[in-house]
């Protein structure tokens, strides 16, 4: 059955899910918007969006080396306490962000983590390309922000999809492991390493 994206909206705006979350539950409800509902709560996942938010002051930092020894990644994620940190599923989510940070070199967690400056620069750089395309500004104007939010999504470890299932993006990936532990969780920094750089 295919679903409607405005159906996809209605039930983000419901629930405050991710946008993939939101399209398996509908689909899986068969383009019902009040199953689709009851399947997130069943899934914790509007429960997770209401800890969003909580004061995560526990967690762990944790390192993967990727084979070869060339490549690094040092990552800090938090939750609400010592307890869920030190579970299998906590640690193995961490170990699964730290392997996708050094196979996607994402460059921000978040979208307000890009500094200012870097975005003008790149606004700069596409109107730039548009311009040399013989584009009329009215139109440059209409494809800039899409140029914008798909570099975004690019250098944004929220906004990836995730390596191991490409179709979930971190941000839902997080979501869902919120749900399942039950208490916040916050993916604070990380530094990647590569050898020579």
């Amino acid at each position: 059955m295919e679903i409607k994206a405005n159906d996809v909206n209605e039930l983000r705006k419901k629930t405050g899910a991710g946008m993939m979350l939101c399209k398996k539950a509908l689909e899986e409800a068969n383009g019902s918007l009040e199953k689709a509902v009851e399947i997130l709560r069943k899934k914790g996942v509007d429960t997770a969006m209401k800890k969003e938010g909580r004061i995560t002051k526990d967690g762990t930092i944790i390192s993967y080396i990727h084979p070869g020894g060339k490549l690094g990644v040092l990552l800090e994620i938090n939750c609400e306490t010592d307890f869920v940190a030190k579970t299998d599923d906590f640690q193995s989510f961490a170990k699964d962000i730290a392997m996708h940070i050094a196979a996607s070199n994402p460059l921000y967690v978040r979208r307000e983590d890009i500094p200012a400056e870097i975005l003008e620069k790149e606004k700069e750089i596409y109107t730039y390309q548009l311009k040399e395309q013989k584009k009329p500004d009215n139109i440059i104007e209409k494809i800039l922000p899409g140029k914008i939010d798909k570099y975004c999504a690019e250098i944004c470890l929220m906004e990836q999809p995730f390596v191991k299932t490409p179709e979930i993006s971190i941000k839902n990936l997080l979501t869902e492991r919120i749900a399942k532990l039950g208490e916040n969780i916050v993916i604070r920094r990380f530094v990647r390493f590569r050898l020579g750089e």
